[in-house]
């Protein structure tokens, strides 16, 4: 009796990729509480997606724009205003199935506020929905087979790449900063960001160690209004352990981490004044871990003393092409003619957007942008802040022999090193370094045994095989056809023919010696 030996490989296949692009317009009254908007400085706004669900062939995404609006009031003091835009969007995913993996990320393509009037506001944004559905199952293969007779097989290693965690988690940084002492009390925070830099996450035996910066900034008023807008910032180092009991060091990690949650509040000090800066700030990180393990395949077989005849199909794997940071430096001078004169940048963040990738023999190329925004200071009394974006073009490439079209990617991209400073006149010197962490996972597909079938012995077609025959080989043969075909063994087709290894080349000659088994 024949029993197949089965193994299990946990994996995870890249369903289906979607992309799907919204337009979100509301517009908003100013608080009866706020003052009139003279003009608008700046805006900016991230999408918080509050939960993702797929009943099936869709996905269903629930969540809002969070905006943020700097604006000058009249008599030239600044304030901010905040508000969001929420949002369901049902996006149709063929092919989903309802315990699916999907992943939701998003872009903000386009975000205008415009003044409908000095208490009225309006405020469209452009958001692409980038969805990505991963399907997690169990890939049974037979490695080998039992028998108490004698049976030949033909076996293939190969090394895949098995997913070992699919997981979220959540990293918090709390921190109180003190405004340094040569700067006046806070009275009110008008703008705020925090951003991530530099983050790095690895596996380690029970954990996920991640490390980086977070950059905060803060405008503030001072002074009654009588002060100068007051620009804050700092950089907070962070570094600590998610627990992950089935993480190990040896894995191959493909992590984002991406702030969730962002809080700033100004507090007293000891003192009683004004000084104290509280951070809050919530990292998602979104963990695949990766084990590359050897798999035996089963590819056919045959017996000697009876008829095995097996069923054979095609299972397809994931083995791993491409695991690697990519780099690039931008360093470029940007113009803000017709503005006021500038005093000093006080601020400078940016976002890396992929806009296209491109599967190539050498390797992976991508093409996108950082999008760069700037806060600064004027010697414009009634205006004393202005702010300003640009668009740098960058390209990345990730090297790698053989890809296919079929490879499946993720790509994360990052920014470290942002620096904008004055460089004479209107123009300011813009420096970065981009980041792209690249993982390409390549398919295989190999033939299996997937059942076999017992039967007697054929002898009628076992006397129609010679005996003993001299065979030259044809192109496309191998030791394995060959010894199927004249009901022998590899091995006794070798030790027959005095052959080191199993390479033959077309116009060899063997000698083939019939194998019965009683």
């Amino acid at each position: 009796m024949m029993e197949l030996l089965k193994k299990h490989i946990h994996m995870n296949r890249r369903r289906g990729n979607v992309t799907s692009q919204m337009t979100l317009d509301d517009d908003f009254n100013v608080p009866d509480s706020m003052d009139d908007v003279e003009e608008l400085i700046m805006e900016n706004g991230e999408v918080k997606i509050e939960s993702v669900k797929n009943p099936g062939e869709k996905a269903e995404i629930s969540g809002k724009l969070e905006f943020r609006i700097l604006y000058r009031r009249p008599g030239g003091e600044l304030t901010a205003l905040a508000g969001s835009i929420p949002f369901t969007e049902t996006v149709h995913m063929p092919g989903l199935a309802e315990n699916d993996y999907v992943q939701a990320g998003w872009e903000l393509d386009d975000l205008n506020v415009s003044l409908i009037n000095s208490r009225k506001l309006n405020v469209k944004a452009l958001v692409t929905l980038e969805l990505k559905a991963d399907e997690i199952r169990d890939m049974e293969t037979a490695s080998d087979v039992k028998f108490d007779g004698e049976v030949e097989v033909l076996k293939k290693t190969l090394t895949v790449a098995a997913i070992a965690v699919r997981r979220r988690d959540t990293f918090r940084v709390r921190e109180v900063l003190t405004i340094p002492g040569n700067d006046p009390d806070a009275e009110t925070l008008l703008w705020q960001d925090m951003r991530l830099q530099d983050v790095e996450t690895k596996p380690l035996d029970g954990k996920i160690h991640i490390s980086g910066d977070l950059l905060v900034f803060a405008v503030y008023s001072a002074g009654g209004g009588q002060m100068p807008v007051q620009c804050f910032e700092e950089t907070v180092p962070f570094s600590g352990d998610v627990e992950l009991t089935e993480s190990a060091e040896d894995m191959i990690p493909f992590i984002t981490v991406k702030l969730v949650h962002r809080d700033m509040e100004l507090q007293p000090d000891s003192d009683g004044e004004m000084r104290e800066i509280s951070v809050d700030a919530v990292m998602e990180l979104d963990i695949r871990l990766y084990e590359e393990e050897q798999v035996e395949l089963l590819g056919d077989l045959y017996a000697l003393d009876r008829e095995a005849v097996p069923e054979t199909g095609t299972v397809c794997f994931d083995t791993l092409a491409v695991r690697n940071q990519v780099k690039t430096k931008i360093q470029e001078k940007v113009q803000l003619t017709g503005r006021q004169r500038i005093l000093q940048v006080c601020h400078s963040d940016g976002d890396v957007k992929i806009d296209e990738v491109q599967i190539k023999e050498d390797g992976i190329h991508m093409d996108g942008v950082l999008e760069i925004r700037l806060l600064y200071l004027t010697a414009d009394d009634q205006a004393p802040v202005g702010a300003a974006s640009e668009v740098l073009p960058f390209h990345l490439m990730a090297a790698a022999d053989g890809l296919t079209q079929d490879v499946v990617y993720e790509i994360e991209p990052g920014i470290s090193g942002l620096t904008a400073v004055m460089a004479g006149g209107d123009a300011v010197e813009v420096k970065a370094q981009i980041t792209a962490d690249v993982l390409v996972l390549k398919p295989v597909c190999e033939q299996t045994v997937l059942s076999v079938a017992e039967e007697p012995l054929d002898t009628e077609r076992l006397k129609k095989i010679p005996g003993i025959i001299g065979y030259v080989v044809k192109p496309g043969d191998s030791l394995w056809k060959i010894a199927r075909m004249f009901h022998t063994s590899v091995e006794r087709i070798m030790e027959l023919n005095h052959l080191s290894d199993s390479t033959i080349r077309p116009g060899d000659r063997l000698i083939l010696v019939k194998t019965v088994q009683g």
